[in-house]
């Protein structure tokens, strides 16, 4: 035992658990953390980024590419409210980090301190967290700070991981008691269940029945690190594979089975293989609106009809929109490991059970390149976006980490992006947070320092945080963003063109109050870069992004790359989503399953 100030023994459990960065703004609350810090400074590196959501979104990205968590560090009050949107974000996609936030001091509870919420209980602010955090703990003294620390470590990564509260008067941070810095979580890559022998001997029984099966993962396949296994898997059975967003990238991206996004911006042959698939395998994911055409049969799924073997780690995503045939309790790399050894022992399942099966999706293949492949190359002027998608395609490398923020453009690379690697392509997904992309790129940099960190944002996304490119001078991270400009809230303004006969207010950026038709208008932003000090460089000719992305990447400088981009040209729709009262629209390319 030892007299430590909380702050210390905090900083030294930092320490113990190898956490290498604080991402944090200063605040009179956290002061005294702060000054704890400071004695650790060469073991753990606070990084102050100009706004408190910054902060969360890096720690977030950091975590979907190192699978470690870092922590954050927010004062009283506003700074830590900032939180709550980035915490939203991790925790409906899975990620985790440990948000550090500071409340006022015990002695002044429910006294209506500076910054306090009291209207319901004193120094309530963990309430507000609650609803978008795995845990909240609310040590008041220092000596409860041991078990509160162990435990918000476990907690984040045992089974589905997900972001911790610690809220911390900020006189804990300063008071001294005697204590123990408590042991370290080996939780972390551990506690990986499988399925039961007769689980498994019946999702073999259901493989071999079936003549069109499809397997469908997600982020829990990244995050269990499952790619070797359901590569391994998808090559011996040889069936197609469908992703969701932050799937990509499990299995290779160039496998003629490997069919990508499924659902309204889906690819043709995903929606396809979902609409006749007899059986799926669906391995952590969890059938949200957006990867079902919003639950309508026969778009991208057709259960009941088909048979639905569901696995995943946490038991509330089992039946929460399908009811299984077969549900499973399971870590995704786990089973996938349990899966192909059970196939390859037996001799119910054969690769050449689905050689029909293929030949169709191949067919369905070559349909959709038809129809999309000559976009790919047309020189115009602004930029078609099918043009960007395959520019940077072409031009950045096979380790590129791509941070994608929400907006149209986001369609548009769900759609048609090949990601090389996992956990390669970060996605907003389950609550879609404008600024993810923009922000969290740091964070993806500071993990992955070797590799080109590149985020693709729209013009309204960018403008949310700005701030991010005099962060990455400050700490000389040599981020690209690739700007989407196309002068309006794109996707939105899609919606009405579509679903209210182009009734456009609101959506897109004009000069003056003259509105649609009027002159469209954003600050320039390569301009805004070199005012930060970084490269800018505006793009507005197709012959001009494949070279201006190749310098940037090479230059390893911080640099915004403004592209325009043609707002005219929308993502073909291959499944459906509906925006209830308001009826869904048909897909523009191919046909649902009638019956």
């Amino acid at each position: 035992m030892t007299n430590m100030k909380g702050g210390e023994l905090i900083a030294e459990y930092l320490v113990q658990q190898k956490v290498p960065y604080v991402f944090g703004i200063c605040g009179h609350g956290n002061v005294g953390m702060l000054d704890a810090l400071h004695q650790v400074r060469d073991q753990v590196k606070l990084v102050s980024p100009r706004h408190e959501q910054c902060a969360g979104h890096m720690a977030d990205a950091y975590f979907r590419v190192k699978h470690q968590p870092v922590a954050t560090l927010t004062s009283t009050g506003p700074g830590s409210a900032n939180m709550v949107m980035p915490l939203a974000t991790a925790l409906s996609d899975s990620s985790a980090f440990l948000a550090i936030t500071a409340n006022v001091p015990t002695s002044q509870a429910n006294r209506a301190p500076f910054q306090e919420l009291y209207a319901h209980n004193q120094s309530d602010f963990a309430q507000v967290l609650r609803p978008v955090v795995k845990r909240s703990f609310q040590p008041s003294r220092v000596d409860m700070l041991p078990l509160a620390l162990r435990q918000a470590f476990d907690t984040m990564v045992t089974g589905r991981p997900g972001p911790v509260n610690l809220d911390i008067p900020y006189n804990v941070f300063q008071e001294e008691a005697e204590v123990q810095v408590p042991p370290p979580s080996h939780r972390h890559g551990g506690h990986r269940p499988g399925a039961s022998e007769s689980d498994l001997a019946e999702a073999t029984r259901l493989l071999a029945k079936a003549r069109r099966p499809v397997l469908f993962i997600g982020h829990g396949a990244t995050l269990a690190n499952a790619s070797e296994e359901l590569t391994a898997l998808q090559q011996q059975l040889g069936i197609p594979v469908i992703t969701s967003p932050n799937g990509m990238g499990c299995v290779p991206a160039d496998d003629p089975l490997t069919l990508g996004f499924i659902g309204r911006n889906g690819a043709y042959p995903a929606n396809q293989a979902g609409r006749y698939a007899d059986l799926v395998v669906c391995i952590g994911t969890r059938f949200d609106d957006r990867s079902s055409s919003t639950w309508q049969p026969g778009y991208s799924w057709n259960f009941p009809e088909c048979a639905l073997i569901h696995v995943d780690i946490d038991p509330a995503e089992l039946g929460r929109n399908y009811p299984p045939t077969l549900g499973i309790i399971a870590d995704a790399k786990v089973f996938a490991g349990q899966l192909l050894h059970a196939v390859q022992a037996g001799d119910q399942v054969r690769r050449g059970n689905f050689a029909a099966w293929r030949e169709q999706v191949g067919a369905w293949r070559a349909e959709w390149e038809a129809f999309v492949r000559p976009n790919f190359e047309a020189i115009t002027t602004p930029l078609r976006p099918e043009y960007v998608v395959g520019a940077l395609q072409s031009v950045l490398p096979q380790d590129v980490i791509l941070a994608l923020d929400s907006g149209v453009h986001h369609n548009w690379f769900m759609q048609f992006w090949q990601p090389q690697r996992a956990q390669s392509m970060l996605n907003s997904w389950g609550y879609s947070s404008m600024g993810f992309g923009v922000c969290g790129v740091l964070g993806a940099q500071l993990a992955a320092p070797e590799r080109p960190c590149v985020a693709v944002v729209g013009d309204g996304g960018f403008m949310m945080a700005p701030y991010v490119v005099a962060t990455a001078v400050e700490y000389e991270l040599p981020c690209v963003w690739v700007v989407w400009n196309n002068f309006a809230w794109g996707a939105i303004r899609d919606l009405q063109y579509g679903l209210f006969d182009g009734r456009e207010i609101g959506t897109g950026f004009y000069k003056g109050t003259q509105g649609p038709g009027g002159e469209r208008y954003n600050p320039d932003f390569a301009a805004w870069a070199r005012a930060c000090g970084a490269d800018g460089i505006t793009v507005t000719r197709s012959e001009d992004l494949r070279g201006a992305v190749e310098l940037a990447v090479r230059n390893r400088r911080p640099c915004v790359i403004d592209v325009h981009v043609d707002s005219e040209v929308r993502p073909p729709s291959t499944g459906t989503w509906q925006l209830p009262p308001i009826p869904y629209k048909e897909p523009v390319f191919g046909q649902p399953r009638r019956g």
